[in-house]
């Protein structure tokens, strides 16, 4: 009560650390969950299904007919949603190459049947127009992708226009943003380029198209027969993707007789969300540790000068009969009342880091907006629980264990000698 500046400024070194590393780890528990989800946003999350032609011909091939028929059923699809637990989204595509003109343009493309959630599961953004709609089934309307629309129209607007697919005029209701080609990543994904393609209803692929598509190849007619080209899971978890990868394995194997199928996980993006969280958590173990050994270390400095500067009343209390646990009992509990008081105060003002944050980046983004970086403006800190009770648990270890050692420098002055000084 004496050295109120002295003991302030103790109390405000712990507060200082305390506070830092409550908003260190919200800032980078705000990052992690922003880096988590772009990892998501890439399909971490996605379980692709997928027809395969079986590598053993067997009956997969009718001699007569010469028509391969494998791959997925719509029965497949209803099982999925029937046993399938914790499904965000599912979504069923039948894809084929196929021409497409308009006049004397034309553009090789890859004609995707789809459902209207496609767009969102694939993060396809609409340039003009619209995306397809339940009330499009089996209407003969088509949605452009980017470089097949530039092909097709390099100097009008399509929207509205009609196109010749295959032997039938489709109208165009829409076209999509351009959109960068995703990357083959290892085993688990192929690279594709969305940019490419020409989207219609499924259930118009269904009725106009069919599941029988016959191609010349060498002079001879030969077909295939597939009624879904991949269904694409996505759960509402990144852990309940092998779980659910097991029970689709599972229903596929019980109902088809040969594997005209592939199952396909995206581990490798799996890895790369847990390595991303490893490498920040031990980032943030870190700092935590260097912010609390500054504050500690200010704590020992401080009570050091303190037991110099109080050496004649200990002396005078060893002269009176103190022993030398009551001294070390003296400082011990001076330090943990400065270090628990600032600690406690740090964590009231860490637990307002979102408030605070957002304000200071609204009064600086009013001041100057091009100031901040972009990404500044996509990280919402996350308070991190632990980082609380580690800040209050640390708050009171660093007053006991920095302030062992003056307590015990008090403790082993010489009363003579502390009763001298001046």
């Amino acid at each position: 009560m004496m050295q109120k500046t002295r003991a302030g400024l103790a109390g405000l070194g712990i507060f200082i650390g305390t506070a830092t590393v409550i908003w260190l780890v919200a800032m980078g528990e705000g990052v992690s969950y922003r880096a988590q989800k772009q990892i998501e946003e890439l399909g971490a999350t996605n379980i692709i299904v997928r027809s395969k032609e079986p590598t053993t011909s067997g009956d997969a091939r009718d001699a007569n007919s010469r028509v391969k028929t494998y791959g997925l059923l719509r029965d497949d699809y209803d099982r999925f949603q029937t046993n399938l637990p914790d499904i965000e989204l599912m979504v069923r595509m039948r894809e084929l190459k196929f021409e497409l003109r308009k006049d004397n343009n034309t553009a090789d493309s890859k004609l995707v049947g789809c459902s209207d959630e496609y767009l969102e599961q694939n993060h396809l953004e609409i340039a003009r127009g619209r995306w397809l709609s339940p009330r499009d089934h089996g209407e003969k309307v088509v949605v452009l992708a980017d470089e097949t629309a530039q092909k097709l129209f390099p100097y009008q607007n399509p929207i509205g226009e009609t196109i010749w697919v295959g032997s039938e005029f489709y109208v165009v209701i829409g076209q999509t943003k351009s959109r960068t080609a995703t990357a083959s990543i290892g085993g688990s994904l192929d690279a594709r380029d969305y940019n490419l393609d020409a989207y219609i209803p499924l259930q118009t692929m269904r009725e106009r198209v069919g599941d029988l598509v016959m191609r010349r190849v060498g002079g001879e007619f030969q077909g295939e027969n597939v009624q879904l080209s991949q269904i694409t899971v996505t759960v509402e978890n990144v852990k309940d993707v092998d779980v659910t990868a097991g029970i689709i394995e599972f229903l596929l194997g019980k109902y088809h007789e040969k594997e005209d199928y592939a199952i396909v996980i995206p581990k490798e993006l799996l890895r790369q969300a847990e390595r991303t969280r490893a490498m920040f958590n031990v980032l943030l173990v870190v700092i935590a540790g260097i912010s609390l050994l500054v504050g500690g270390i200010g704590i020992m400095n401080i009570m050091l000068a303190t037991v110099t500067e109080r050496t004649r009343e200990i002396g005078i209390r060893r002269a009176l009969g103190a022993k030398k646990t009551h001294i070390i009992q003296q400082f011990l509990t001076e330090t943990v009342v400065l270090t628990t008081s600032g600690g406690l105060l740090g964590v009231l003002f860490g637990v307002l880091c979102g408030p605070i944050f957002s304000t200071l980046r609204s009064l600086v983004s009013a001041f100057s907006p091009d100031l901040l970086p972009p990404i500044v403006y996509n990280i919402e800190p996350r308070i991190a629980m632990w980082s609380v009770l580690l800040s209050l648990f640390i708050s009171v270890g660093s007053g006991i264990l920095f302030g062992v050692y003056p307590a015990r420098q008090a403790a082993n002055l010489d009363p003579i000698e502390a009763l001298r000084h001046e």
